[in-house]
């Protein structure tokens, strides 16, 4: 197959942890005709969208991954998108929608992971509040606003004592905090840097807190609806964030019956959107976040379990083509048959 990964720079990868590298090399190790290319390398030409790649010999590959990382061999060569078999799409949030406008042009000729459809839909912290869930059993009370006295009304008429604010379009954990409902007038004050002036400000989400949350949230990843493999994430001592670039730590962890039921719940919604690859941020059984740009969590996984989840991922990923391919070769029979006989 000829495989392109749309995705930050090569030489930005920390190679000891980066998931992106992890599923670049089993397409490698497998003899796939692997290409890499930065947002700022797609360019149209004669009306056809191209990609300034940098093209990996896949005759030298090792098996000690940040050793590959290393030693690759790239050549660079400008190449048609739709000649590609698969578009892995593993860029850092948030999402210019510029490169999916380079990928309209191509959705109907190559395989998207995931697609760009469901990324319109699934690149903020909005998509969460799309399952249907009226109780509250699997999505925590959201409320979403730039309007500083609404934000202001739902913590005073909460039920709850403490909420988190963030952010809508925050990425890593940054500018997550808690407030408390008696602290009114320090929400006041925080929701002047959050949501800026007037109609040009930003949107900010004020959440229901989580009892548990302290103890960390857990990093699940789905596989075309299916939940492949997982991980705890414990905040630094003092921090309410448990991302591991915010500074915190990993378990190994087997899914609660919650944390089952909460998959069952929103997988099908996942493959409806195209979200096949996906990474949701669960706290005690509550979906808090589903990252669909460039989830990551492979490697400490696979430390953690002694497995390598790159595997399925490239196994769906070739299952998918096979089948495309074996639609097209039918088609192309029957049209041929139809070509051939005399019947007109």
């Amino acid at each position: 197959m000829n495989i392109c990964f749309l995705m930050y720079a090569w030489e930005r990868i920390k190679a000891e942890t980066d998931s992106s590298l992890r599923l670049i090399h089993e397409c490698a190790s497998r003899g796939h005709r692997v290409a890499l290319c930065t947002p700022s390398g797609l360019t149209i030409r004669d009306n056809v969208a191209h990609a300034l790649c940098r093209v990996i010999n896949s005759n030298k590959i090792s098996s000690n991954i940040p050793s590959f990382h290393r030693h690759a061999e790239l050549k660079a060569s400008r190449l048609p998108l739709s000649g590609f078999d698969v578009i892995f799409l593993r860029v850092c949030p948030p999402l210019d929608a510029a490169i999916l406008n380079f990928l309209d042009r191509v959705r109907a000729d190559t395989f998207i992971i995931n697609d760009i459809n469901g990324l319109r839909l699934a690149s903020n912290k909005l998509y969460p509040t799309s399952f249907h869930d009226p109780d509250h059993d699997f999505v925590p009370v959201t409320h979403i606003a730039k309007n500083r006295e609404y934000l202001e009304h739902m913590l005073r008429e909460s039920p709850y004592e403490k909420m988190v604010l963030k952010p809508l379009n925050g990425t890593g954990g940054r500018g997550v905090i808690l407030v408390e409902k008696r602290a009114t007038q320090s929400l006041r004050s925080l929701l002047d840097v959050y949501l800026g002036e007037g109609e040009n400000g930003h949107y900010a989400i004020l959440q229901e807190y989580i009892d548990g949350a302290e103890a960390g949230d857990v990093r699940i990843l789905m596989l075309n609806g299916e939940p492949i493999g997982a991980m705890q994430r414990i905040p630094a001592p003092g921090d309410v964030r448990s991302n591991v670039h915010a500074g915190g730590s990993v378990r190994k962890h087997a899914l609660t019956r919650r944390e089952q039921a909460l998959c069952k719940h929103i997988g099908p919604q996942l493959v409806r959107d195209g979200l096949y690859f996906a990474g949701l941020d669960v706290i005690e059984g509550k979906l808090i976040e589903v990252n669909v740009l460039s989830p990551g969590g492979i490697t400490r996984i696979n430390r953690l379990n002694r497995v390598r989840l790159q595997q399925q991922v490239i196994d769906f990923v070739e299952s998918v083509v096979h089948t495309r391919e074996q639609q097209i070769a039918r088609k192309n029979e029957l049209r041929k048959f139809i070509e051939d006989t005399n019947a007109f």
